[in-house]
């Protein structure tokens, strides 16, 4: 008996979905509650799981975008799944074949191990962007490196005279390659171009002095991470300082609903993380209440499940400001977009010794520039100043947290 695979409805305001991964190729067997079939919307990627065992049939291959309640596939339960078997053991020996000496460990999914034999691609060759470094279709689809197949030039014959040098001739299709932008990629691209278009973004810049929250962190972090079981970081710090500051300066903690402003009494921050198809924003619900250990912990869980594509469309939902640390990546000094309907986004970045001037002296400080991009509509240019002077000042005296001054 044939059952049908369908695709759930994942939340009221998504309409369409993108079928990013097949984790089972067509024909191949699946075991009830393997994961079947990755599913991407415009706010998060889906994984989901087999309802019944049996020969699975691809009806919409990958790349396609599809309605909730689309019918992609069936499963043939009227043929047994062998003791032991699933989709992953049935794909090893097409992986292992396929380049098992890879730096993915040998392992893609089976419509890339089939790919990469029909076309000679060597897979160790091959980055996965897959769950744990699995290698995808999309991924073989994309690489542009050598295959197995293909034989090395012969050397040309040295001659006397000097010939014009002439490139190699690129063949038709690998001088660009197309595809298709995922879901997730679409939406934050028209909600950054509507944050540009409906609000009036100025950014604001301050500089603070990390010198005492590095040395606190240093004295603490040993029996911190002992007693809570997680690292101590400076994310923490910077988030509990925003909760207070949005507490000194509330329009920064409002929104616009028409001709209206409304304030947030609640302090939910967003934490912009980087997932395998972008920034994302899982939100941190009432984060003036959390300890820094708790804080801690919820960036550390969303950022887990960014890494592994398994963020809810829940976890993203709401947030009254957002904090983004592109010092992670390096960058010294950037104006961060706002993440609409918020009116206020802090930026932070790489942390550089400078040389300062302290009381007549000058002193090598730890120096981190932090940027407020905020809505002008909302949020004059004295409380913008005055927003990041009060996280500069908690962050300076980190004392000033425990005594809520």
């Amino acid at each position: 008996m044939k059952q049908e695979i369908r695709i759930p409805t994942v939340a009221e305001s998504i309409t369409e979905v993108d079928i990013s991964e097949w984790r089972v190729e067509n024909g191949g067997m699946i075991t009830v509650d393997d994961i079947l079939v990755v599913i991407d919307s415009d706010k998060a990627s889906l994984e989901m799981p087999a309802e019944h065992s049996g020969k699975v049939e691809i009806v919409v291959e990958e790349g396609e975008t599809v309605e909730p309640g689309a019918l992609i596939g069936y499963i043939d339960t009227s043929v047994e799944v062998e003791a032991g078997s699933s989709s992953e053991e049935e794909a090893a020996p097409a992986q292992e074949s396929a380049g098992s000496a890879s730096g993915n460990n040998g392992k893609a999914s089976p419509a890339a191990a089939k790919l990469a034999a029909e076309t000679g691609k060597d897979l160790s060759s091959v980055s996965g962007s897959g769950k744990h470094g699995m290698v995808t279709k999309q991924d073989v689809l994309a690489d542009k490196g050598s295959s197995s197949a293909a034989k090395p030039a012969a050397a040309a014959p040295a001659k006397a005279e000097m010939e014009k040098p002439v490139a190699k001739k690129v063949q038709e299709g690998e001088r660009e390659t197309r595809k298709k932008m995922p879901s997730i990629r679409r939406k934050i691209a028209s909600r950054l171009v509507m944050a540009q278009h409906t609000a009036a973004i100025l950014t604001t810049f301050n500089e603070i002095d990390m010198t005492n929250v590095m040395a606190l962190r240093s004295q603490y972090k040993d029996a911190f991470e002992k007693k809570h079981d997680i690292r101590l970081g400076f994310m923490s710090f910077f988030t509990k300082a925003v909760t207070e500051a949005l507490k000194a300066y509330p329009d920064v903690n409002s929104y616009i609903d028409g001709q209206d402003l409304v304030h947030r009494n609640y302090y939910d921050i967003s934490v912009a993380v980087s997932g395998k198809k972008g920034l994302v924003v899982p939100v941190i619900r009432d984060a003036d209440q959390m300890s820094l250990a708790e804080i801690e912990k919820s960036i550390k869980y969303y950022a887990l499940k960014a890494r592994d594509n398994t963020l809810a469309v829940e976890d993203m939902q709401g947030g009254s400001f957002t904090i983004s640390n592109g010092g992670v990546f390096g960058s010294l000094l950037s104006t961060p977009i706002l993440n609409p309907p918020q009116v206020g986004i802090l930026g932070l970045h790489k942390i550089e010794e400078r040389p300062m001037a302290i009381n007549g002296e000058v002193k090598i400080r730890p120096m981190m520039y932090v940027a407020l991009s905020y809505d002008h509509r909302i949020i004059d240019g004295a409380q913008s100043v005055g927003f990041l002077v009060k996280i500069k000042e908690i962050m300076e005296d980190p004392a000033r947290l425990l005594l809520e001054v």
